[in-house]
């Protein structure tokens, strides 16, 4: 029996994981659609401004008051929003910041890097309902991975659980978290368990301690 149980969790597991290539498939091939209120060209960066802008693809969408970029080209390219910005990528989340760059590969977008005073992050997870939560000074949120890297002051809490730590990575589609510290330094990871947490229902285990940490780009 234990043997069978095995192998169905691997079924599901292959199952879950040629799904989410798919859907990754599928969402590089939708169309990219830009809206705004009004867009200039900018000749002394010799870059594209929009203003009040949305940008999406399927399901996913980043919302700005300006954008920045230098030409409408989203096989390898790089767009800087500020001002407001809202990033929907349900079901994998949510993030809202001051600043962000958006790297597009192959035509879809692929990560994003946010900051901001904090920035944030927030997904409502399909098997519990829960929703999880995370802030930090910088983000990056890299689609293609599934993963939401937290650095600088970084905050996370998910069904009565909130671990804080220099460094915290976020896996989505496993719904676990990482933390890490840098070695040598007096730095340390809390973690604070609520009435609701001490159940254990649904939240991911925090795996804590000490490692290099491993930022994301500096947009």
């Amino acid at each position: 029996m234990a043997h069978s149980c095995r192998s169905l969790l691997l079924l599901i597991s292959g199952a879950l994981a040629t799904h989410a290539a798919a859907m990754a498939q599928v969402s590089a091939s939708l169309p990219i659609k830009v809206d705004a209120a009004s867009s200039e060209v900018d000749y002394k960066t010799n870059t594209l401004v929009f203003k009040d802008v949305t940008i999406s693809q399927g399901t996913t969408k980043v919302q700005a008051d300006r954008a920045h970029a230098t030409g409408l080209e989203f096989a390898n390219s790089k767009w800087s929003f500020d001002g407001n910005v809202r990033i929907t990528a349900e079901p994998r989340g949510n993030l809202r910041s001051d600043t962000a760059v958006v790297e597009f590969r192959d035509n879809h977008i692929a990560r994003a890097t946010i900051t901001g005073r904090p920035a944030q992050f927030e997904q409502k997870r399909p098997d519990t309902g829960q929703l999880a939560q995370g802030r930090a000074n910088q983000i990056v949120y890299d689609m293609d991975a599934g993963t939401v890297v937290l650095t600088d002051d970084a905050w996370l809490s998910n069904a009565g659980k909130e671990i804080s730590a220099p460094v915290l990575t976020y896996n989505v589609k496993e719904q676990n978290v990482k933390a890490a510290t840098a070695p040598g330094t007096d730095q340390r990871i809390h973690i604070t368990i609520g009435p609701d947490g001490a159940k254990g229902e649904g939240a991911p285990k925090p795996d804590a301690g000490k490692g290099t940490p491993t930022p994301g780009p500096t947009p």
